[in-house]
């Protein structure tokens, strides 16, 4: 099956966070990080988020996969 990947930008300025986008790719979210960053503050992060469409399931596949553990790392 094929899954559509979209990309979000998110910066986070103080206590502001906005959500721009959705970017077809990664680099047409780095392309428009400059114009974004203009309106922010010189303290503002940021990151580029990858958005998976959900796979099409049954509800009891679903209430299957509920139960099932997920192991997330960060770096």
């Amino acid at each position: 099956m094929w899954r559509v990947c979209m990309y979000l930008l998110t910066v986070k300025d103080g206590l502001v966070t906005r959500y721009i986008g959705p970017y077809l790719t990664p680099q047409k979210a780095s392309d428009d990080l400059e114009r974004v960053l203009a309106s922010c503050s010189r303290s503002a992060r940021w990151q580029i988020h990858a958005l998976e469409s959900p796979m099409n399931s049954t509800f009891a596949e679903r209430l299957q996969n509920r139960g099932k553990a997920v192991t997330a790392a960060a770096s």
